[in-house]
């Protein structure tokens, strides 16, 4: 029988009734959590919808012999937010676990977004993570221990068209991650993110502006489901991966890789200083061999899932 990493621990999963969020919560309470399955049931780009996807994650998880409960407050207000966490300690009475999923998609190509398709995303991805991790960590500052797991994005890492919203908030959750995992270090408190390479609805609704855009969708949906994410989110949610903090792991069906984080490449030196036209003369032949491309996920990642 295999070891339930999570016996006895309280999860919250944000953006826990559909794709990567409900393989999350269902694989959590197989390993033994009691889950918050928080989702609000709208649409992908945030509107209301009449589904209730968290009921089903829950009675699914309670039918296995779990304990789940559902959340419907939104993630993207503090005081909405805030209730997520208070459920969890109301009905379970510690929190031990954050995995910071929830998330919508408003595309546009930059010179057409709006800032009512910029807000919305902003406020769902990166406020969602800071609101939802705010409001617990108090309560792992108090026991001493807990993990956080924040969904981030090559989007943001590496760069897309169309997701200006999107690659901010993803690369912005990043930096929200490293510096919990700085500050609540003394707490036993640990902090990572997860890319995900998996099918969901918003992997479903990129436009498909080629024949070659819709065939690697096609092929994303068969061979990129959701379970290899839910493994990475349990063991970093697990006692397992206590030595393990302010990392960035990508997840791509059989495939996972440690992902790098900023540091100098180049350096130049002028005991001069500088002026615009010594830069000009001397730097862009020093660093431009070393510039990092304009990339996109497709490119970097450019072989097929093993």
């Amino acid at each position: 029988m295999t070891e339930q990493m999570m016996l006895g621990k309280v999860v919250i999963v944000t953006g826990a009734g559909r794709g990567i969020g409900r393989e999350v919560a269902l694989q959590m309470a197989s390993h033994g959590a009691s889950v918050v399955v928080n989702d609000i049931g709208a649409t992908i780009s945030g509107e209301a919808s009449a589904d209730d996807p968290a009921e089903e994650v829950v009675a699914a998880i309670r039918a296995a012999g779990g304990e789940a409960i559902v959340s419907r407050d939104s993630v993207a207000e503090w005081h909405s937010a805030s209730r997520i966490v208070e459920a969890a300690m109301d009905s379970f009475g510690r929190i031990d676990c954050v995995v910071n999923n929830a998330g919508i998609l408003r595309d546009r190509i930059f010179h057409q977004m709006t800032f009512e398709e910029w807000e919305p995303v902003l406020r769902v991805h990166l406020f969602g993570s800071f609101n939802v991790s705010r409001a617990a960590a108090q309560h792992f500052r108090a026991q001493q221990s807990g993990a956080f797991v924040h969904m981030t994005s090559t989007s943001g890492l590496i760069g897309n068209v169309g997701q200006a919203n999107y690659s901010a908030a993803k690369l912005g959750i990043v930096g929200l991650s490293k510096s919990i995992a700085l500050d609540m270090g003394r707490y036993n408190v640990r902090s990572n993110c997860i890319s995900p390479f998996a099918w969901s609805r918003m992997v479903g609704s990129i436009p498909s502006d080629s024949a070659e855009q819709a065939e690697r969708l096609r092929k994303a949906q068969e061979s990129l489901p959701p379970e290899a994410i839910a493994q990475m989110a349990v063991f970093l949610g697990s006692d397992a991966a206590a030595s393990v903090t302010g990392q960035i792991f990508a997840v791509r069906r059989n495939e996972v890789f440690l992902m790098s984080q900023p540091r100098p490449v180049r350096s130049l030196h002028r005991a001069e200083g500088w002026t615009p036209n010594t830069l000009a003369a001397q730097l862009l032949p020093a660093f431009t061999p070393s510039f990092v491309p304009l990339d996109v996920g497709s490119t970097v990642f450019s072989w097929e899932p093993v």
